[in-house]
């Protein structure tokens, strides 16, 4: 048998000196260093440890905590004062609301809802217009051949129902039909048989629910509950209106007061540079340049709260006005042009609280209240009583074998009918109807206290609002006395400061007893027209030349979807 070549020694050995070089040529030296495939750079960073410089990287030239703080003051007063901004005077603000403000705009629409309730109660009495149509047709086993096996018979009928305002009702109705029969003993034998009919009937109430006032009572009602809905929208609308004037002179306050506070920052500088200079001259220890440069950080942080004030006083001023072109995500700057005029005001708070008291709405609302309760009361009576009532019903009616036949036997009366009846209810003990007019009187009676102690109500809040006119018109003149003595001081610690008699110090704190004084002086003026507003108020009218006329939201005639709404407030003089 012949051998396989690679089974021969010789193959064998050719195989195993092909694989040990083909793996020598395939795998690395062991005993190698894989250090030597590395460059000579990388293997030094393993050694050092490289700095870097921020300020390189800065996008921005670096700013030392000094300038810092220099450049976010004079950001702040470049915001404080704004380049954007709108004149408005006490006039703009009120036309504003009354054209624009939404809360106004809700409460114009109750007495267009509360209409809706008389027109639904009024509807109770229209008439109603009532029809039907029916046809039976039967076929029955009978026992007697008198009986009727067979019937077709149509029947119409159309009439119309009125209720009285006295508590009764009408019914007049035309009932008509056709029917077919296989009675022997019909008249029609054969033949379809025509009827109609006229018919009138009415009841009346003659004790319970009798009366024109009794059955209009909840008519009465919702008209009444309508006038109180007119007497609150307008006291809504005073008070809108009158928030709308508060809003301007905290807006006048708030301005005036940042720009006292400006103003302070202003004279802490002018305080600082001349520190500097009397520093640099020699006059001056270094002490008084840190002592300004105290009193120009200070005044920062009032410019902040300030400008803050401000800032939320006027959102609350735009959104009253709510005017497309000052939207509350701007923040234009309202500068108000009215000026507070304060005079002295000598009111007499008696005959002030006597007029508040007439002219007032809750106090009308009262008295509508008590007209509502006195025709409760009445209706509870009325419905106590026992209950009779009187019927009565006539008809004429036809029956032939045409229509023709059977109307004109309706147009003779040749067969007529009536019915008179008399149904009573009578409560045995009548607890429950007796227990409704106690608490419908008790009712009455507590609203009559709820009147005087309202009255007593209005009388001390326009009392306490005189007195606050008053307070306030002598804060302006302390305040403007302050003023005076503030400045006066100011210069002459300035002076004295010139000369080497003061520090920084004494002059920063009398700068700053200026700005609070001339702070308080804008806060009294506020408050004081905001006083004269609260005294209108107070007596249920408005501050203006003007009058406002305010007419109720509702649809236009004739359309159930509108695009817009008709009604609204206007002044007019």
């Amino acid at each position: 048998m012949r051998q396989h070549p690679i089974a021969s020694p010789t193959g064998v050995c050719r195989i195993v000196v092909t694989l040990g070089l083909l793996c020598g040529a395939g795998c690395a030296n062991p005993f190698g260093h894989p250090e030597d495939d590395l460059i000579g750079p990388s293997l030094q960073r393993l050694h050092e440890i490289e700095t870097v410089d921020l300020e390189t990287h800065s996008r921005d030239e670096p700013l030392t905590v000094e300038q810092a703080a220099n450049e976010a003051i004079e950001e702040l007063i470049r915001r404080s004062m704004a380049t954007e901004s709108t004149e408005i005077g006490i006039a703009d603000v009120r036309l504003a609301a009354l054209a624009n403000n939404l809360d106004l705009e809700v409460e114009l629409v109750n007495p267009s809802i509360a209409q809706t309730a008389v027109d639904e109660e009024e509807a109770k009495f229209e008439a109603t217009f009532f029809g039907s149509a029916r046809r039976t047709r039967l076929d029955d086993p009978v026992e007697f051949v008198t009986q009727t096996a067979q019937s077709d018979i149509t029947r119409f009928n159309l009439g119309v129902d009125i209720p009285l305002r006295t508590g009764g009702r009408i019914t007049v109705d035309f009932p008509f039909g056709r029917s077919d029969t296989d009675n022997p003993f019909s008249s029609f034998q054969g033949e379809a048989a025509f009827d109609a009919a006229a018919r009138f009937s009415i009841s009346q109430e003659l004790l319970r629910g009798a009366g024109v006032v009794a059955n209009t009572y909840s008519i009465k009602v919702a008209r009444y509950q309508r006038k109180i809905t007119d007497a609150r929208t307008k006291l809504e609308a005073i008070r809108i209106l009158a928030n709308a004037d508060k809003g301007y002179w905290l807006v006048y306050a708030a301005r005036r007061q940042l720009d006292v506070r400006i103003q302070q920052y202003e004279l802490a500088v002018e305080q600082l540079d001349q520190a500097r200079r009397r520093f640099t001259a020699g006059d001056s220890p270094e002490v008084d340049v840190t002592r300004a440069e105290s009193g120009v950080a200070s005044s920062l942080e009032d410019i902040i709260v300030a400008e803050t004030i401000m800032k939320r006083r006027q959102r609350q001023l735009k959104r009253i006005m709510n005017r497309p072109d000052l939207p509350l995500s701007e923040n234009t700057a309202l500068i108000t042009t009215t000026q507070p005029q304060p005079v002295y005001l000598d009111l007499d708070p008696v005959a002030l609280g006597e007029f508040a008291v007439a002219n007032r709405m809750e106090m009308l609302e009262l008295e509508i209240q008590l007209a509502i309760d006195a025709a409760t009361i009445g209706f509870q009576k009325n419905a106590a009583l026992p209950l009779f009532t009187i019927d009565y019903s006539y008809n004429v009616s036809g029956r032939d074998s045409s229509w023709g036949g059977a109307l004109d036997q309706i147009a003779d009366r040749s067969f007529t009918g009536w019915t008179v009846g008399l149904n009573t209810r009578i409560p045995i003990g009548n607890d429950a109807a007796k227990a409704r007019v106690h608490r419908a009187i008790l009712t009455r009676l507590q609203r009559l206290s709820t009147r005087e102690q309202r009255r007593l109500s209005i009388l001390l809040e326009v009392y306490d609002a005189v007195d606050l006119l008053n307070q306030e018109w002598q804060r302006i003149l302390a305040a403007r006395q302050a003023v005076i003595l503030a400045g006066r001081t100011f210069e002459g610690e300035r002076r004295q400061f010139d000369v080497g008699l003061r520090t920084s110090t004494d002059v920063l704190e009398a700068a700053s007893r200026l700005a609070d004084a001339q702070s308080s002086e804008v806060r009294a003026l506020a408050d004081y027209e905001i006083a004269r507003v609260d005294i209108a108020f107070g007596t249920g009218t408005l501050l203006g030349y003007g009058r406002i006329l305010w007419t109720p939201i509702g649809l236009p005639a004739g359309e159930e979807n509108p695009s817009e709404a008709t009604g609204g407030a206007e002044e007019v003089n």
